[in-house]
């Protein structure tokens, strides 16, 4: 007969071995700890301890150090798939480890329970400890989880035991999954039943006691029949649970042939675990760690990542780590080949002495070296290309020690763009010391820090001061605990990874719902491009409303993009608080959210509408995918009515103008009032107003002069960029594109002038008069760039691809050109430097250039 648990549970002492060669790890970390306390190198290193949650309550499934999703794998020599009886055999195995580690469980419920009668018998009398509804609230529902496991444990026992083929336990799994409600309520309590159990400790000295003192029955064969834990961490368990059988349902759906009839009940249970685990996600605190310093106090790595801080007026690449109590900064030490990496402490702020700063309370701004946009998007083009080419080389016969310094050299350059891009500052301050800065690309991210620290704030914290041991042994313990392994750029992701989308997202941002107040209120929407997070639009503010109706559209470019983020926020218009840097957000975030950018669900050519919650508000907005081969084709023009891709000639000769209406009015526009806009031709407008203006445009509506000057211009710029994108030959035309890549890349600066003016006199006089138009458009822009941020190199950058970009049978003759990325990136710094050129020659006259003789003249 088989041994019986403490609670009258029969004991599974026979498959511990097996256990332990599985996943279903019970204290919630890896048991691969450096031997008594030592690290590789010798240094003392501080223990993990099961004091608080320390799995990620983040629902998932486990991860291996390489990032991928990883199933508990047998040990070496099992039987492991084949026939039907290893199938069984390792069917066997896996229910028998997930029956130890339920056996666990139930203990681990059954020690939070034991306390609650009492507490609650207390509640009658004249001194009691907690109230009926403190009890309610901090053990709701783990009475009935506790019935559910121990029902599904006495029932699962006698099926392995008497284990044979014809023995099924599909009907259990699904009815365990059928009351996964419970767990919904569980959940949408948890965070008010932490925040309970811990007022009520700071309150009563005697449930502190009880709370951080509960015994979990351990097996009576064990040399240690008890474990202490704390009732926070137990109350984290059920979470936990429930992705620990969603794991295990995967591994028996493995190893179950699909004509037994367990088959169909275990997928219908994973799906509805799956499920649960996606709607209750985001309603999870994040990943905490937890270690002990040497006096013996509980310290948590709460959140960690890689930060550029500004140090001595130059960009450092840090890597933060916020714990329950202090803030550390630190970054990892050169080690030799072989030997045990480390992290150096900069500096570390305990969180009772930090604030937050403004450029108001700033005695002096360190001095922030931005870099000119243009070298941030050269470098980009330059990672494509070597993207492009990695692909190349690993089809290649031979290709793959090439492919290693290519992966190499990428990384340089995406860390380089790493350090370089960020803007945005997120000032700290010790109030017994100095300030510190640093600069994120994403306000989200800068949220989301901000937000963790204040709320650890809340808390009665004691300012600490650790002793330079205390300060080594938790730096050498931060590169155990980090969750964060790898720096966020794409050469670090592994070749199975989603690659992300290239192209265009078209995103409705529709309305908001949920303020209690009257604000005025505007999105933004961010996208991951390049391993990080950039803010790519923004609606316009609607004034003084609980319910805005925005309707706005945008066109959004992906570079290997998998998420879209959404934040809200209410305008700031307090004008002491707008003298401010550049880069400064002062505007209050009212909420944020962001969703996975499913491919199967963005490219189909409907759109897909979704809402985002964010702190009680609802965000509502559609999106659509374009792929980036999709997006560059210039179709062939059938169109002669109209002006939007009809060729220019046509245009002009019913027009009988020289420069296309178009053309004329945009830019007559743009000058008169856009002229200081910052970003202009840069930032997006708002696609349904684009279109307006096309249609308009394109029916020749004569309130069009009325409609320009009520039009955000934001949108005339994008009208006017759409209609040279739209061309169905470009405006520089497909004949002589060759020869403008070969004139470009002359050296000699004579034969590159006689070569670049020769060809523009050999245009069409359509083409060249609208192209010197634009041209000197662009010069006006240019010489306000103090103002609008927008130079002749970010001007070139926006309009040399689409002036130039060849049409799709051009672009593609004699070329195999595989894919949407090669497409973009071929020819792409070449055509921005064609523009650039021109932009910067002195001024040209079109009849100079036509009378002009002394340029070498040739067939080209």
């Amino acid at each position: 007969m088989e041994p019986l648990s403490a609670h009258g549970l029969p004991r599974l002492s026979w498959i511990d071995t097996l256990y332990s060669n599985f996943n279903y790890n019970t204290d919630g970390y890896e048991g691969d700890g450096a031997e008594d306390g030592k690290s590789q190198d010798g240094s003392e290193t501080l223990p993990y301890i099961d004091e608080s949650p320390t799995m990620s309550p983040q629902m998932c499934m486990p991860q291996g150090p390489d990032g991928e999703t990883v199933s508990p794998t047998p040990p070496e020599g099992l039987l492991s798939g084949g026939d039907i009886e290893k199938g069984l055999e390792m069917k066997k195995l896996v229910l028998s480890g997930f029956l130890a580690s339920e056996e666990i469980y139930i203990n681990q419920l059954e020690a939070l329970l034991l306390p609650m009668r009492p507490l609650r018998a207390t509640a009658s009398t004249s001194q009691p400890v907690l109230t009926i509804q403190q009890i309610d609230t901090i053990f709701y529902k783990i009475q009935d989880i506790f019935e559910i496991h121990k029902e599904f444990y006495d029932t699962l026992f006698p099926s392995i035991q008497q284990w044979d083929e014809k023995v099924t336990v599909g009907h259990l799994f699904q009815k365990l999954a059928s009351q996964l409600g419970v767990y919904k309520a569980f959940v949408d309590n948890y965070k008010v039943a932490l925040e309970t159990a811990e007022k009520c400790s700071q309150a009563n000295i005697q449930f502190q006691k009880i709370s951080e003192n509960l015994k979990v029955k351990g097996p009576k064969d064990s040399k240690d029949c008890t474990t202490t834990i704390s009732m926070e961490a137990l109350l984290y368990k059920p979470i936990d649970r429930v992705t620990r059988s969603t794991l295990v349902l995967h591994d028996l759906l493995k190893h179950t042939p699909k004509d037994h009839p367990d088959f169909p009940l275990l997928q219908d249970a994973l799906r509805i675990s799956q499920n649960f685990l996606s709607s209750i996600n985001e309603e999870i605190d994040p990943r905490r760690t937890a270690v002990t310093t040497p006096k013996g106090e509980a310290r948590q790595l709460v959140k960690d990542g890689f930060l550029v801080e500004v140090s001595e007026s130059s960009r450092k690449l840090r890597h933060v780590f916020l714990f329950t109590d202090l803030l550390l900064c630190a970054k990892m030490k050169k080690t030799a080949v072989g030997r045990h990496q480390q992290y150096e402490c900069k500096w570390y702020i305990p969180l009772a002495d930090l604030t937050f700063q403004t450029l108001d309370d700033t005695d002096s701004c360190p001095s922030i070296q931005v870099l000119p946009e243009h070298e941030i998007e050269e470098m980009k083009i330059k990672i494509s290309a070597l993207k492009n080419e990695i692909q190349k080389e690993k089809k290649a016969p031979k290709g793959q020690s090439r492919v290693e310094r290519l992966r190499k050299k990428m990384n340089e350059q995406e860390s380089w763009l790493l350090l370089h891009s960020p803007t945005i500052p997120f000032r700290i301050h010790n109030k017994h010391g100095k300030s510190f800065l640093f600069l994120l690309s994403s306000d989200y991210e800068r949220s989301e820090w901000k937000e963790s620290i204040q709320k650890l704030q809340k808390k009665d914290l004691q300012a600490c001061v650790l002793s330079s041991v205390e300060l080594q042994v938790l730096t050498s313990s931060c590169f155990k605990l980090r969750t964060v392994h790898n720096i966020p750029v794409t050469s670090n992701k592994d070749d199975e990874e989603t690659p992300g989308l290239y192209g265009f997202l078209h995103v409705i941002v529709h309305s908001a719902k949920g303020f209690k107040e009257s604000a005025n209120l505007y999105c933004t929407l961010e996208v991951d491009s390049f391993g990080y997070f950039v803010s790519k639009a923004k609606t316009r503010v609607f004034r003084d409303t609980t319910e805005p109706q925005w309707n706005e559209e945008f066109e959004i470019e992906l570079e290997g993009s998998q998420y879209l983020r959404i934040l809200c926020y209410e305008k700031c218009y307090d004008k002491s608080m707008l003298n401010k840097d550049d880069n400064e957000i002062v505007d209050k975030i009212m909420g944020k959210g962001q969703v996975q950018l499913d491919p199967q669900t963005v490219q189909s050519k409907n759109w897909h509408m979704d809402v985002i919650e964010m702190n009680g508000i609802k965000v509502e907005f559609s999106m659509k995918f374009t792929s980036r081969d999709l997006s560059l084709k210039r179709t062939p023009s059938k169109k002669q009515s109209g002006v939007f891709g009809v060729k220019i000639n046509v245009v002009t000769k019913r027009e009988r103008s020289k420069v296309p209406y178009i053309v004329r009015q945009c830019i007559e526009e743009v000058e008169k009032r856009g002229i200081d806009e910052v970003g202009i031709y840069r930032i997006s407008g708002v696609a349904t107003d684009i279109q307006a203006l096309k249609l308009a445009f394109d029916t020749n509506t004569k309130d069009i002069l009325v409609m320009l000057s009520d039009m955000d211009i934001n949108a005339i710029a994008g009208t006017l960029k759409l209609y040279f994108r739209e061309l169905p030959e470009p405006l520089l035309t497909d004949r002589l594109y060759p020869a403008f890549m070969e004139g470009i890349a002359l050296s000699d600066p004579a034969a590159k002038e006689n070569c670049m003016m020769h060809l523009l006199r050999s245009l069409p006089d359509p083409n060249l008069m609208t192209f010197l138009t634009l041209l000197e458009h662009l010069k006006r822009v240019a010489e306000k760039e103090p103002i609008n941020k927008m130079s002749l190199h970010n001007l070139a950058t926006v309009f040399g691809p689409t002036l130039l970009r060849p049409s799709e049978s051009e672009s593609t003759k004699g070329q195999h050109i595989t894919s949407a990325s090669d497409i973009w990136s071929h020819d792409v710094m070449a055509q921005v430097q064609v523009l650039l050129y021109y932009l910067q020659h002195p001024p040209i006259s079109f009849a100079e250039l036509k009378r002009n003789t002394l340029y070498f003249s040739t067939d080209v």
